[in-house]
């Protein structure tokens, strides 16, 4: 079995099959779960799995000056790397033999041949947290980083029934806290909420899943009120209904077999998002670089959720205010 060394100089994608699902691999728990996840992945998409590593030495100036030569530590870590990359191939090709398995590794930082990577990936997938001690932070740097500057959507596979957060503001558990499945995807009504409903939509139609979408309002007499979901016959948000199913339209003609329901909340995106997507199968947020704080996409909003979500979490990359086509 062969493992592509790719040095920092080399094309990261030179052994990348065009539109493969690239998963992170470090020998932990939320590694394998994250693994899983591509491996169930590839097989509805048919499409080519890829296992990746990267690994570096941190104090080989130190030792060198103690008489150690750091290329030898440094090829003693890429043999474990690549034991570790084999191991996980004979995982998955014991549950999914005809799948396609790949495998890649690095002497680098594991963000920078992530963003690599995901210039040609169609898809990639990590764990929550890793090994080492950043599984003690909130999230992990890896996964956080990844998400933010990756050029194709990421999804971090983070373990089931995870304890939600209480609301902001002294607010308790949320009224409609109960078991769900499917996929919901958090929309902010830009142009640019289309590629993450689209995602969301082909993600469910794979699934044989229904699909929920969901745009949050501040409303402060809502919200005082304790009301977290719009009734459909409120004349406030007619406008936002309107623009949920203008967005969906097109989307529902192609997967006519998605079961849709498009909600309004009442209350800030972070909270609405994380309490709605319990019991969730995934759940779909996107990221636009330099986005208003109060934004679904990527500011404040996308970390809280994927720390706090139940299950997977997708991120999906969209165009930069004023890049949007019409």
């Amino acid at each position: 079995m062969t493992v592509t060394d790719l040095s920092s100089s080399a094309r990261p994608t030179a052994d990348l099959p065009t539109g493969a699902v690239v998963v992170g691999i470090d020998g932990s728990h939320d590694a394998d779960l994250a693994l899983a996840w591509a491996a169930r992945q590839c097989l509805l998409l048919r499409r080519p799995l890829a296992l990746v590593h990267a690994y570096r030495l941190v104090g080989s100036v130190w030792l060198d000056q103690a008489g150690i030569d750091s290329r030898d530590v440094l090829d003693a870590v890429g043999d474990d790397a690549c034991t570790l990359l084999q191991d996980a191939r004979g995982r998955v090709l014991a549950d999914h033999p005809d799948l396609e398995v790949v495998l890649l590794m690095r002497a680098d930082d594991p963000r920078s041949m992530l963003e690599d990577l995901s210039r040609h990936a169609s898809l990639l997938v990590l764990g929550s947290r890793g090994r080492g001690p950043v599984a003690s932070l909130l999230l992990g740097s890896v996964s956080v980083a990844v998400a933010r500057h990756a050029h194709c959507p990421v999804v971090v596979v983070r373990p089931g029934a995870a304890v939600r957060r209480p609301g902001r503001a002294g607010r308790g558990a949320h009224p409609d806290d109960r078991p769900r499945g499917g996929v919901l995807v958090g929309v902010d009504g830009t142009p640019g909420s289309l590629a993450v409903v689209e995602f969301g939509y082909q993600q469910a139609a794979l699934r044989g899943l229904p699909l929920e979408v969901l745009h949050c309002v501040w409303d402060v007499r809502a919200t005082a009120a304790g009301l977290h979901r719009a009734p459909a016959e409120d004349p406030e948000v007619a406008d936002v209904r309107a623009l949920l199913s203008e967005a969906v339209a097109g989307l529902a003609e192609r997967h006519p077999g998605v079961d849709v329901t498009l909600t309004v909340a009442y209350g800030l995106a972070d909270d609405e998002i994380v309490a709605a997507s319990r019991g969730r199968d995934l759940t779909v947020v996107g990221y636009r670089p330099g986005s208003p704080v109060r934004s679904l996409l990527l500011g404040s909003v996308a970390p809280a959720v994927l720390e706090h979500a139940d299950g997977a979490v997708a991120v999906v990359p969209v165009a930069p205010l004023g890049a949007e086509r019409p």
